[in-house]
């Protein structure tokens, strides 16, 4: 699958007249609870030639390949990028981490993951996967059979938004890496596992009865965080210099 998705990377950068910066896997495999139907989540960055830029029309800056059932593959131009970068948009943040990486032949993606100390700004990335964990937390208390994929879907991001208030960075990509900062339960802990070791081993479709454990526990945190946010205050964002910079000289580092 590696070669399939090397091989249809390439024919994108050939039909679009780019080049592509970064590309890594995003949702369930990324996360680390990938079901064995589950299909294949690619993002990358990518940048065009100088001329491109230097238009007053607005461009079209992101590229959308048809999905299928078994690879789902888009990407941004880099000025879309950095214009998220700034505003520290947590699904550019995570691609940034992910580790399935399938290219990263130029310094973009490392520059921006050493400037991120100077443009994460925690308080929008709670109130983001608080978001997603009250949506998905509201659809599964509407059931009494809940897929197991809906439980990952509300654990990771409360665990996100458990990370970033005790470490006040952008919390890592993988869920082993999430569940492992945090002093949990042991019974909360064992019923996650399970469940876990069911969605790896079964198909997306897979379904369980409720946890009262785990929806008492997931209860728990979306009225915290809800509360929570209503303590803090979003801070100042960072300003474009640095990210100007970076925009030009990667056009240099690819086209010269």
């Amino acid at each position: 699958m590696q070669d399939i998705i090397i091989n249809k990377l390439d024919t994108i950068e050939k039909e679009n007249n780019i080049k592509i910066l970064y590309a890594i896997e995003s949702g369930s495999r990324g996360w680390g609870f990938a079901s064995k139907d589950s299909d294949y989540d690619v993002r990358f960055i990518y940048i065009h030639p100088t001329d491109w830029y230097l238009s007053v029309e607005d461009k079209k800056d992101f590229i959308e390949v048809p999905i299928n059932d078994l690879l789902d593959i888009n990407g941004w131009d880099i000025t879309k990028a950095l214009l998220q970068y700034k505003k520290s948009n947590p699904t550019l943040l995570e691609w940034l981490s992910s580790p399935i990486i399938y290219r990263e032949n130029y310094s973009a993606a490392q520059r921006m993951r050493n400037l991120l100390p100077d443009y994460f700004s925690p308080v929008p990335t709670i109130y983001h996967y608080l978001h997603i964990a009250r949506n998905k937390f509201e659809e599964v208390m509407g059931t009494d059979q809940v897929k197991i994929k809906r439980y990952f879907y509300i654990l990771r991001p409360i665990l996100a938004c458990m990370w970033i208030e005790k470490n006040n960075t952008m919390p890592p990509m993988e869920f082993s890496k999430l569940m492992a900062e945090q002093q949990l339960d042991s019974t909360l802990v064992n019923e996650i596992n399970k469940l876990l070791e069911k969605k790896t081993a079964g198909l997306e479709i897979d379904i369980e009865p409720k946890s009262p454990v785990i929806i008492d526990f997931l209860k728990s945190k979306v009225d915290y965080y809800t509360q929570y946010l209503k303590t803090v205050r979003k801070e100042k964002m960072s300003d474009y210099d640095a990210l100007n910079v970076l925009f030009r000289e990667i056009l240099k580092e690819v086209w010269g």
